[in-house]
């Protein structure tokens, strides 16, 4: 943790030379959130509910998966950008370091401008918490947050399993994106309202809905099952078997032949 902690320092004091250009990127990751945001409540101009969810209730379920997305696309920018580490080179030399691979990965890039989307993602996450009137000390606020939790594991998950793809492809896949943004935005609606097909996906191959879906209809009062509220504790499981299938591809790299 130490050492994660130092390589956060130097990557925020890195970035913090260019204090105008972070700023820009920062308003700029705002600005892109808002007109998502924008388009819900669009939306909702039209409809009274999607599905019998009113608009707080799904501004609910677009800001847990949002906030999840955000943090894991800051923290884990190295996994995200692992295929750049494999073609030049650089990690050959983090293998030969005496300290975690994963550490070290991790440690390689962080992307501090996702501010902008975690603090307005975790402000409409208020907003819909307040206007839903959940009791913020009950169990279905521990519930939002476990959905919070569970979907920062499940991003940060898919970014561990395109990075093991490089092992096999040496450059990332664009296919990914389908699993990062395309997943993002499909769970800023309760997944419910999507095809079979897409839903059994998103639930059993990556359990988006596990961590999104389901537990909100147990805070929104739609479900009785408690099952339902700690069904979020499926994205750790998830992130757990993305780092095994990481480890297996470390077995089996053999360097970048250079």
């Amino acid at each position: 943790m130490k050492l994660f902690l130092k390589y956060l320092a130097m990557h925020f004091k890195s970035q913090m030379e260019y204090r105008i250009s972070f700023l820009f990127m920062v308003t700029a990751q705002f600005l892109v959130l808002f007109t998502m945001y924008f388009s819900i409540i669009a939306l909702f101009q039209k409809f009274q509910n999607i599905k019998g969810f009113t608009l707080f209730e799904v501004l609910l379920c677009f800001s847990t998966v949002l906030t999840g997305y955000s943090f894991a696309e800051g923290l884990v920018r190295g996994f995200d950008q692992f295929d750049g580490l494999i073609v030049r080179g650089d990690f050959d030399r983090l293998l030969v370091r005496p300290k975690s691979i994963y550490i070290q990965v991790l440690g390689s890039a962080f992307a501090f401008d996702r501010l902008g989307r975690v603090v307005q993602s975790i402000t409409i996450l208020c907003i819909s918490v307040y206007n839903i009137k959940i009791s913020l000390i009950s169990f279905k606020m521990l519930v939002v947050l476990l959905m919070v939790l569970g979907s920062f594991c499940v991003f940060a998950g898919i970014f561990i399993l395109s990075a093991s793809f490089c092992f096999l492809t040496v450059q990332g896949l664009e296919v990914r994106n389908i699993l990062t943004d395309g997943a993002r935005e499909m769970a800023s609606y309760p997944m419910g309202i999507y095809k079979k097909g897409f839903f059994y996906f998103f639930t059993f191959i990556v359990p988006i809905s596990c961590i999104n879906y389901f537990p909100l209809l147990y805070v929104l009062g739609k479900s009785t099952s408690t099952y339902y509220g700690v069904l979020p504790l499926m994205g750790i499981i998830f992130l757990a078997a993305s780092l095994v299938v990481f480890n297996k591809g470390i077995k089996r790299y053999q360097g970048t032949g250079s």
